[in-house]
């Protein structure tokens, strides 16, 4: 079993920033160009790019599309992209764009029904972001908290053809304490899509954690995403590349069609 790392380019406002907890207010600008950006992980040996547009996610359709489209000029791995997509029309629009892989969050909370229209249409090409803050799913750029927990809303989506379920932790999200490895495992083992585990790593060691919890696991960890730790060097990517590729007991990754 190997696990993909993720670098995280998530977008406000045309630059690379970071969040701590999903608060607009509280970012620090990482680069203000987020083409050199994606470049340099794809340069570092990465193999997908995890991109979110902020304001997006706010404003319930897609602000930063030039600087999406500056990210895609710039690299030839795969991009995964979130935040604002909440229609047919915009996921058609993204995957025909170039990126690889549409992220549906809010509109997966609140129109299950496109979920499985796109997968139906395009299969293997559709994720489903699920933030959760104290295990309940929190929609909008997280502004708005559901009455409905994380694991309910991904067994929404058993047998629907979603290629993974992104699983953050708000509370933990930019604050580089360590991934919710008790929640991210528990919601692997109640589901038989592949999970992405979100929010909160701070240093290799909470690669390590994932991967060897990963490993004894029901359900599969499909990889990780790092976003701040990665931008504050607390986690070099040559380092966890080599820690998240080493093998390990459980199920043989199958091929896929988006792998480079």
């Amino acid at each position: 079993m190997e696990l993909t790392l993720y670098p995280a380019i998530d977008l406000k406002d045309g630059a690379c920033v970071r969040l701590r907890r999903g608060e607009m207010d509280d970012a620090t600008v990482y680069s203000g160009d987020p083409g050199a950006q994606g470049r340099v992980w794809q340069d570092a040996g990465c193999a997908w790019l995890h991109v979110v547009d902020l304001n997006g996610a706010f404003a319930g359709k897609p602000v930063n599309a030039a600087a999406v489209r500056a990210i895609l000029r710039r690299v030839t791995i795969p991009v995964q992209l979130g935040g604002g997509i909440r229609d047919m029309a915009g996921v058609a629009d993204w995957l025909e764009a170039g990126i690889s892989r549409v992220i549906l969050g809010s509109a997966a909370a609140k129109n299950p029904a496109l979920v499985r229209e796109a997968c139906r249409a395009f299969p293997g090409r559709i994720a489903v972001g699920i933030d959760a803050r104290d295990g309940f799913v929190a929609t909008e750029g997280w502004a708005e908290t559901s009455a409905m927990t994380a694991v309910e809303l991904a067994l929404h989506f058993e047998g629907a053809g979603v290629a993974a379920i992104i699983f953050t932790d708000i509370a933990r999200d930019g604050m580089l304490g360590g991934l919710n490895l008790e929640r991210t495992l528990d919601l692997a083992g109640r589901i038989s899509t592949p999970v992405i585990a979100s929010g909160g790593v701070g240093s290799l060691d909470d690669i390590l954690a994932l991967r060897d919890r990963a490993a004894g696991a029901a359900g599969r960890i499909d990889g990780v995403i790092v976003g701040r730790a990665l931008y504050d060097g607390r986690v070099d990517p040559a380092e966890a590349l080599r820690a998240l590729s080493r093998a390990l007991p459980g199920p043989a990754r199958g091929p896929s069609p988006l792998d480079p």
